[in-house]
């Protein structure tokens, strides 16, 4: 069984979307001032680990659990759904940007916009 990961392309392409995916986010007048004393070489390290994982790159994942990351940014930021769909925007686009097919953005946009993660994220 193929995963997402491996048709998405592995790690090279997994590492690329990221790099793309935060030059975008970066400038998103919605969702940039999340990042603004972001260290972004981490911040890339730990998108491009659990994206490796959300994809079935790898079953282990070592990164803080994503109400754990979050929590902070929506008790004392305002992190909110608003700001979640711009982020899944972003990705969305950043793959589309990249050639990345119809079918294989639909599983993206599945995981992604699974309602748990949503909630994880937004400490629902």
């Amino acid at each position: 069984m193929t995963t997402l990961f491996e048709k998405l392309g592995g790690a090279a392409a997994v590492d690329l979307a990221v790099d793309k995916f935060y030059q975008r986010v970066l400038q998103d007048e919605r969702i940039k001032h999340f990042f603004a004393n972001v260290d972004m070489v981490k911040q890339r390290a730990h998108q491009k680990a659990f994206l490796t994982y959300a994809f079935g790159g790898t079953n282990k994942y070592d990164g803080r659990y994503m109400r754990k990351a979050h929590k902070e940014l929506v008790e004392k930021q305002g992190l909110n759904s608003e700001h979640f769909d711009a982020v899944a925007e972003n990705l969305m686009a950043t793959l589309k940007e990249m050639g990345v097919s119809q079918a294989l953005l639909a599983e993206v946009a599945a995981i992604a916009a699974a309602p748990q993660h949503r909630k994880d994220v937004l400490n629902q």
